[in-house]
């Protein structure tokens, strides 16, 4: 079998795939949503935008021939994955998801588990607290609800529109963090709790580690349920099962 993948990326796990499939020559394409402004070079073909849905990304896995499709999105971005799962199960074509293992809670944390986003706003509370607000810039309306708290946002891109939230304040950065840098982030800002979804991995554990050490509540948003699915935590695992769908003749 000649192959072809799909990467559905977004995350380091993802740009670490690629750069591994570049450099064993395994045709790929890389496709980015295109929330971010300036995504991080792939040494892949990229496209960049949505499908139209599970049955546009069916379509487009059949018209470019792909072989397989390998689902390195962020963990919360629960409805690409599930028009993932749709649109393999339409074109007939394998599909694993390329995961991090969701965050534990470690002996000295002080987590607050909600299920979503209106769950972390309601758990903040009526009494004003300073928020360190870590869950990127696509739900910031919904803290709109409760302006009597101070958010901290950390955005990978500098907002261009008027922030819906009347008492914030901006860092413009991109992770990996450090615990070091995060302590003193949070002591600039006299910060009291942290939202934060349960992404896992490395890159932005920092503020949990951070938060730890400053006796700092988490409010921490757990992961959306998904359809069963394949499931593989390391580039080399996610390579391993395409060679061995390849060998089935899958």
């Amino acid at each position: 079998m000649t192959l072809n993948l799909l990467v559905l990326g977004g995350t380091t796990e993802a740009t670490a795939l690629a750069k591994t499939l570049a450099e064993n020559d395994i045709p790929a394409t890389f496709s980015y949503a295109g929330r971010t402004e300036a995504p991080q070079g792939q040494p892949l073909p990229v496209r960049v935008g949505g499908f139209g849905g599970a049955r546009g990304l069916a379509d487009w896995i059949t018209e470019n021939r792909i072989t397989h499709v390998i689902d390195a999105t962020h963990p919360f971005a629960a409805q690409m994955s599930a028009n993932a799962i749709n649109a393999c199960e339409e074109a007939g074509v394998p599909l694993a998801a390329l995961t991090r293992p969701a965050w534990q809670a470690q002996p000295g944390d002080r987590w607050i588990h909600v299920p979503d986003i209106p769950a972390a706003v309601e758990a903040l509370g009526e009494r004003a607290q300073r928020v360190m607000l870590a869950i990127g810039r696509m739900h910031l309306d919904v803290f709109a609800a409760a302006p009597w708290h101070f958010y901290l946002l950390r955005l990978v891109d500098a907002p261009k529109a008027t922030l819906p939230l009347p008492d914030c304040a901006v860092e413009v950065s991109r992770g990996p963090f450090t615990v070091e840098g995060d302590i003193a982030l949070m002591e600039r800002h006299r910060i009291s709790v942290v939202v934060s979804k349960n992404a896992g991995g490395n890159g932005a554990r920092a503020k949990l580690d951070a938060a730890r050490a400053l006796d700092l509540p988490v409010v921490m948003i757990d992961r959306p349920a998904l359809p069963k699915r394949h499931e593989v935590h390391t580039v080399k695992a996610a390579l391993d099962w395409v060679h061995a769908g390849t060998e089935r003749g899958v």
